[in-house]
Parts: C-alpha cells; structure tokens; sequence
C-alpha cells in the first residue's frame, strides 16, 4: 500500500520543481545576452529580487556562473563549458565509433558496443548487432556496471586513483556467481587489465553471455571510452574473446585517432 502525500509534501515538491525552472531560465537568459544582472533577471522571471539573488548564489556555487566584477554583471561560468565538453566528447565518439562498431560486427558476428564513463557507471552510445545474432538487444542509453563488464573494467583500470576509489569503497552488486564483489579481487583484475591491455568478462554481469573490451584513447591520452565484443558463451568462448582482441585493438586504435589521439596504443 503506498503512502499519500501530505499537503507540505506536495508543495514542497512543486516549489522545488519551480526553483529548477528557474535555474534554467536564468542560464538560457545569461547564455542569450551575454551579461545579466540581478534586477535584469528578477524582471525577466517576475520574481523579487532576493529570490533571484538566492538563485544566481546557487548556480555561481557550481560554477555554472560568475561575476565579472562585486556587485557586477553575471555571465557564464567554466562549468557550462565542462558539461559541454562532455556532452560533444560522447556525441563525438559514438558518431565516429559507429561506423567501426558495424564493421567489426559484420567481421567478427557479434555485438560490438562502446561505453563511455558516467560518473559510476558505463553508458552505452554506440552499438551494432553482429550477423550471428539471433535477437538483439539495445543498450545504446543504458548504464552497466563498471565492475562486472569489460568494457567496465577498461574504464575503471584507466581510471584515476581518486575516481577509482570512489567504486572500490563502495558495495559492488553481485550479478551472478562470477561477479567479483569485492575491491581486492577487483583490484588485482584491474592490474590484469593494465598489464593486458584489454578487460574480460566471463559469465560475470550475466549468466551465459561473454565479453572482451580495450581501451580507447581520447586526444590527450587518458581512457574516455572502451571498446567492446558481447555474445554467447557458446559463441564467444574463452579461447575465441582472447583471439578477437587484436581486431579489436585495430578498431579503437583507428577511433582513438580520429579523436585526436597520437601516442602509441
């Protein structure tokens, strides 16, 4: 039986809500003119002043606006440009990696996937379904377990030391009986992976499916996205994931280069 929501509950909601709206609002309004003070923004929103204030103080507080003087106009802040950034950084990997993705798929006849790292996950933006597939299923939005994937795994070994505690100090989800769950095996899979160069996962996110994922290389040579082949077990047996990571290596070396990478792979 589910609880109903008192009356403060549901205002709060809604003026939480309103305050969002607002924020975003006021961003589009700074990103329009430029520069925009305070009264500027309480008329444009229809609201006092002080409300605006409270607003602005809480979008400069993550640096999504500054102000260009005390007392000044505010403008847009380093922090919009980091959130784009990474916005074009995946949008340009998934539409330069697409095109390798099909063609590794129709070699190799499975699914070919690239993942990229959102925050303690694996998102998916691009997939091809290889010939051999019997149904597909479609990932590409989907967040998969950095722990229990391979291309999870490639992500977290190029991790830095601080983002990758930010994983191992946490509970890892056990997904099948494979699943290594705690943060000492993990850690010496991820010094496997590193000395390897590609990341293996056997039965471990699920029962009956394998995978093998590599590295791929953004322009200033840290580990953006991973690369990766999923299928059956009966197909993709350990012997044959273990054959195709050269073909994989080639496919990401090729999209490491598109993306500006120019060091060694």
């Amino acid at each position: 039986m589910s609880a109903t929501r008192g009356p403060e509950e549901s205002t709060e909601k809604a003026s939480s809500v309103q305050s969002v709206d607002r924020a975003i609002s006021i961003l589009e309004l700074v990103a329009t003119r430029g520069e925009v003070g305070i009264t500027e923004i309480a008329e444009e929103l229809d609201v006092h002043k002080s409300t605006a204030s409270r607003l602005v103080a809480a979008l400069q507080h993550r640096n999504l606006l500054e102000q260009l003087s005390e007392r000044g106009k505010y403008t847009l802040s380093f922090g919009i440009v980091r959130l784009a950034a990474a916005t074009t950084a995946r949008l340009d990997v998934a539409r330069l990696g697409q095109p390798i993705c099909q063609r590794l798929a129709e070699s190799l006849g499975e699914t070919v996937n690239i993942a990229v790292h959102d925050g303690e996950a694996g998102i998916t933006v691009a997939q091809e379904d290889g010939t051999a597939a019997i149904t597909s299923q479609n990932w590409v939005g989907r967040r998969t377990p950095l722990h229990a994937s391979s291309a999870g795994k490639v992500l977290l070994a190029w991790m830095t030391e601080d983002e990758r505690r930010q994983v191992l100090r946490k509970k890892l989800t056990r997904f099948t009986d494979d699943t290594i769950v705690t943060a000492a095996d993990l850690r010496a899979e991820l010094a496997r992976v590193l000395d390897e160069g590609h990341a293996r996962s056997f039965e471990e996110l699920e029962v009956g499916m394998h995978a093998v994922g590599v590295p791929v290389f953004s322009f200033d040579g840290t580990v953006g996205s991973a690369l990766s082949a999923t299928g059956p077990a009966y197909r993709l047996p350990r012997r044959r994931a273990r054959a195709i990571v050269g073909e994989l290596r080639e496919g990401a070396a090729e999209l490491s280069a598109k993306l500006g990478y120019r060091g060694e792979t």
